[in-house]
């Protein structure tokens, strides 16, 4: 009998206990809440910077008038219905070309009182 003890191997355990996988668990689902809080930010941001890109692709689009730039943006802005950026985001410049530039802050809750804040700012010159 005490032959048969020795010869029998001893097993662990393998893989992951409850509440391990408990904990993983959470971990994922934390994840998961902070990227659907913050994707839709970053969602609209490239919809900022493609209504830029194409208007500063557009044909004359430094010809034109600083309202017909300002509504031509908002128009496209309107198409993939952005709401974080307002009149006062937007600067144009004259110099080297005309460049259009847009400074904006987004704001959201992401649990209680923590707050996620995102700075976005992008430049691009209008074309002849």
């Amino acid at each position: 009998m005490v032959d048969r003890v020795r010869t029998m191997k001893i097993h662990q355990q393998a893989g992951l206990s409850l509440i391990g996988f408990v904990l993983v668990l959470c971990v994922v689902l934390f994840i998961s809440f902070v990227g659907m809080k913050i994707g839709p930010v970053y969602l609209e941001y490239y919809s900022v910077a493609s209504a830029m890109d194409g208007l500063a692709s557009e044909t004359g689009s430094a010809k034109l008038s600083p309202y017909e730039i300002r509504r031509k943006f908002f128009t496209r802005l309107d198409v993939n219905a952005v709401e974080s950026v307002r009149a006062s985001n937007i600067k144009l410049s004259k110099g080297n070309g005309v460049h259009l530039r847009v400074t904006y802050e987004v704001r959201k809750p992401v649990v209680g009182n923590l707050d996620m804040v995102a700075k976005f700012d992008k430049s691009v010159q209008l074309a002849n």
